[in-house]
């Protein structure tokens, strides 16, 4: 249990640094001229339905406890991999 829970905790850190990180791309896409946030948008989206469909995820794995962590680690890995992806191609 105490695994799953250290697991859990370190994801929701990390969740909590790249909603800090979308919020200030947010904001300089707010500041940018109009072509830029208008380029910006569908990246700004795409990251905030990533970011939904991972915390979906670890809300689900919190539910459902450890001894579903099994069952339910491919799908949270898989969001997060996603997601950290999605950040990578937008800092670049």
């Amino acid at each position: 249990m105490e695994k799953t829970e250290e697991h859990v905790g370190k994801l929701e850190t990390q969740l909590k640094h790249w909603g800090a990180q979308l919020d200030e791309f947010v904001a300089k896409a707010d500041r940018a001229g109009t072509t830029a946030r208008i380029d910006n948008r569908k990246r700004i989206d795409d990251l905030k339905a990533k970011v939904h469909a991972a915390q979906s995820k670890l809300e689900e794995v919190k539910a459902a406890g450890s001894e579903k962590w099994d069952t339910l680690k491919t799908g949270v890995e898989s969001a997060w991999n996603d997601l950290e992806l999605a950040f990578k191609k937008l800092t670049n």
